[in-house]
């Protein structure tokens, strides 16, 4: 009899989420390919086998009886690393304050670039560190980090070198993200600004982003402005993003489209023209429930009208200052009950879509042989009970790469 390193043993429900390696839509999102009392055997740090009833020797053995066994979830779009917290803000959003006008009276992401810009590596690197904690207790294996909170080459460099930093020590697989695109510092001009970005900040990134992201938005970057940015990362081989049409419909998810960007974020405004469009480019949605929750909005992105459009749906944290959260199973939770979802969808979006939404599809976001062993254990009797008891940590255990963490 084989011996392999891990067996997890009758498991309730084990998603494996097998199927199509692309970008799921429609009703392939609802597909999670279930396997009731079923087995799953690591080896190496890779899924060995799956099944049910599997017969291997193994010194570690998970019993998931009446637990729900699946892929470690993806988290797509987060600010991992930043310095200064901004709970001042919340008695300002209580009394009824936009985004806006929390910007103008200095709080919002300027007072961010101000504490980032002074926080030493050291700093950033122990705070971050202390959300990949939390993050990865709550079932969170891999996921995306920008920088966008320097807003000067210096700084800008110095948050990506702490990205680079944290992936290399620390379980969360890390992938990165340029987004000094983020907003428009106040010394310079917005053309001044991009003009800076494109000729000094992007040509040395080289080795440090995966990604170029920019805020595509009225009072920050143009669509015009937003194309040349991500034209330029695209030709230092960085992987255009964009946040798309979050407080205004400004054309971003046509230009996600227009351009070949993995994904465009956020999605909360636009119009069905451009949804429509990124659904026939299968740019992935990524949408991001925690931010409209955060900021005591009614207004979510409409994820029935684009799985149905065939956008491919992922979901994410969007983990921030002014969204501080590094829980994935709430966001799950705030797809269903916000946003209408279906929990198979959600779960589709936060593990294998939101995989492809980082070019890692090949490598996690199901549980099949010769994937990566980055598996999670639910106290969940099905996957139907994580949205519907709210408010808790269902983890059990945490594998990644084959390591009980």
């Amino acid at each position: 009899m084989e011996t392999v390193d891990l067996i997890i043993k009758n498991a309730n429900e084990l998603i494996t989420l097998k199927g199509l390696n692309k970008p799921r839509t429609k009703k392939q999102m609802n597909n999670l390919s279930i396997i009731n009392k079923g087995d799953l055997a690591i080896k190496d740090g890779i899924i060995f086998d799956v099944g049910k009833n599997l017969k291997y020797k193994s010194e570690r053995i998970i019993n998931a009886t009446g637990k729900t066994v699946m892929p470690g979830f993806v988290d797509p779009h987060t600010h991992l690393v930043f310095a200064g917290s901004r709970e001042f803000e919340l008695d300002m959003k209580l009394k009824g304050f936009s985004y806006i006008d929390i910007l103008k009276k200095g709080g919002g992401i300027f007072y961010t670039v101000k504490e980032t810009r002074k926080a030493t590596s050291e700093k950033l690197f122990k705070e971050s560190k202390k959300r990949l904690d939390k993050m990865i207790s709550y079932g969170t294996t891999t996921c995306e980090a920008k920088s966008g909170y320097g807003l000067d080459t210096k700084s800008e460099l110095k948050i990506l070198n702490v990205i680079k930093k944290l992936n290399s020590s620390h379980p969360v697989d890390i992938l990165s993200t340029f987004l000094g695109a983020h907003a428009i510092p106040k010394q310079y001009s917005s053309n001044d600004y991009v003009e800076k970005i494109i000729n000094e900040m992007i040509p040395k990134t080289k080795g440090l982003a995966t990604f170029c992201d920019v805020f595509c938005e009225k009072g920050f970057f143009t669509n015009k402005q937003s194309k040349e940015v991500l034209e330029a990362g695209k030709k230092y081989g960085i992987v255009p993003k964009i946040h798309a049409d979050e407080l205004s419909d400004t054309g971003g998810a046509a230009l996600a489209a227009e351009i070949g960007a993995i994904s465009a974020d956020h999605l909360l405004m636009s119009s069905y023209s451009g949804l429509k469009r990124i659904a026939e480019k299968r740019v992935i949605g990524i949408l991001l429930p925690g931010v409209p929750f955060s900021l005591m909005q009614n207004n979510y992105a409409n994820a029935r009208n684009m799985i149905n459009l065939g956008v491919p749906i992922a979901l994410a944290t969007d983990l921030n200052p002014n969204c501080w959260t590094e829980n994935m199973q709430l966001i799950i939770q705030l797809a269903c009950l916000k946003m209408k979802m279906t929990q198979a969808e959600a779960i589709t979006a936060a593990t294998f879509n939101a995989a492809c939404a980082l070019k890692m599809n090949d490598v996690i976001g199901s549980l099949e042989k010769g994937k990566q062993a980055d598996v999670i254990v639910l106290d969940c009797p099905n996957h139907k009970f994580m949205t519907y008891h709210i408010g808790i940590n269902h983890i059990a255990n945490v594998i990644k790469k084959g390591c009980i963490i």
